[in-house]
């Protein structure tokens, strides 16, 4: 599928507009229920799935390429219809207001697009796409479906994120040039012992030689979807095993880039980077790393300066945490400003240094407190109200994230031009940027 033409005046425009819904459609009055199809019921999914039972909306369908998974939401939800293949749901079943999709990562695209053009309201797990064109495809999309969307970042609806956006944009620690972003997590390639000391619960090095016979309850083909071929084995499947794969998913950089590098994104205002460069040694050309850093280059926004964010996961960490000039968090996002510093975890944050901001009185809030990041989505399915992670704002944040992971798979610096979905002068990241699908699986 080509897409839409994107000036660049168009493309800086949209991705700033993270809270700013597009003109919704109205589904219901406020006091309706909405009728939600659940797909992928495990893991992430069952949990959505609470969430969007527990405000009172009704499960009317119910897909899982896992038997037990399907079964288990079924028993919760008898009157659901079934299935296993969401092809065939979107085929035959059109009576429905919305979608929660948690599927794995590698057909997340594939599950949310049909709801789109069929101007069903969506929310989906993060991170939203397998990879960059499927982002800016969703996007696109997104943007002229008119249809209430989230992607499943819900610690955005926390209080604490919102008290740190405030204090960056306010000017508590002054402009901000330069940005560290860091998660203990080590999943991935590495070696045996590095595996055991941080608690990876897959050791592996290469893709298994040997097949498997999948478990009764599994779809495997369906499981495999637009992946390419292959056989079965216990070091894909049941999740989070699969994510390490690149065939699959894309290791720490999207999945929890998506939590953490959301709220450097929020408060600094990013759009796209100019340039990135990864390092973590050779690229693996099946496995994501378990430990790796990336840099980002931005330029300027508004009245914020061009600023540097660097990522760091597993036993990476920024030189002012080793050099102990910083609390030894094993998570958080350190933000470095002209007159101080500011850093934050998911329900905590520390002005440093400590002594110079011991009289320092917060900004009174000016970010409303959030009524819950499921029923953001749910209020907008209803009212066409905003929601603060739509696909605008959170396909921006996928694509950034996801070019952490290109620069490093190519294993150099890389430019990017945003408009074209390109990285000049490095021809070879167009493998990364946009993949072939399996015969069967198309995005058109």
């Amino acid at each position: 599928m080509h897409l839409p033409p994107y000036s660049r005046r168009r493309f800086l425009g949209t991705i700033l507009a993270t809270s700013v819904a597009p003109a919704l459609l109205r589904a219901k009055s406020p006091n309706e229920k909405l009728d939600v199809v659940i797909i992928g019921c495990g893991g992430r999914g069952s949990s959505n799935m609470g969430e969007i039972a527990g405000a009172g909306e009704n499960i009317v369908a119910l897909c899982d390429v896992n038997g037990n998974n399907l079964a288990a939401a079924a028993k919760l939800h008898p009157g659901a219809k079934t299935f296993t293949d969401f092809r065939q749901l979107y085929d035959t079943f059109k009576n429905f207001d919305a979608v929660a999709v948690s599927t794995a990562e590698h057909t997340h695209a594939f599950a949310t697009l049909p709801a789109l053009r069929l101007g069903k309201h969506v929310y989906c797990e993060k991170p939203l796409t397998h990879n960059i064109w499927e982002a800016r495809l969703i996007r696109e999309v997104a943007r002229t479906a008119k249809v209430a969307t989230q992607m499943g970042t819900q610690i955005h609806a926390g209080a604490n994120y919102r008290r740190a956006v405030e204090l960056v944009q306010s000017g508590a620690i002054g402009a901000v040039r330069e940005c560290h972003v860091w998660v203990s997590r080590a999943w991935g390639l590495q070696s045996k012992e590095a595996a055991e000391r941080n608690h990876d619960i897959v050791f592996v090095t290469d893709r298994p030689a040997e097949a498997q016979t999948p478990p009764p309850y599994l779809n495997w083909d369906l499981f495999l979807g637009p992946a390419p071929e292959r056989p079965f084995h216990e070091v894909y499947f049941p999740g989070p095993k699969w994510y390490r794969w690149w065939d699959f998913g894309n290791g720490t950089m999207s999945d929890l880039g998506s939590h953490r590098n959301d709220l450097a994104f929020w408060a600094l205002k990013l759009d796209a980077p100019r340039t990135i460069e990864a390092s973590a040694g050779p690229a693996h050309p099946e496995i994501a790393p378990a430990t790796m850093s990336a840099v980002y280059e931005y330029g300027p926004r508004g009245d914020m300066p061009a600023c540097r964010l660097t990522w760091h996961q597993g036993e990476a960490k920024p030189a002012l945490w080793t050099e102990k000039k910083i609390p030894q968090w094993g998570d958080g996002c350190l933000f470095v400003g002209d007159k101080g510093m500011l850093l934050a975890d998911y329900d905590r944050l520390a002005l440093l240094p400590e002594e110079q901001f011991k009289d320092f009185k917060a900004p009174a809030p000016t970010i409303p407190e959030s009524i819950g990041h499921h029923k953001e989505w749910l209020l907008a399915c209803k009212t066409g109200a905003a929601t603060t992670c739509n696909f605008e704002y959170s396909g921006g944040l996928t694509e950034a994230n996801h070019l952490g992971n290109v620069a490093y798979r190519v294993g150099k610096k890389i430019a990017w031009d945003a408009v074209k979905l390109e990285c000049p002068g490095t021809p070879e990241a167009a493998r990364f940027i946009k993949r072939e699908y399996r015969k069967g699986w198309e995005l058109a």
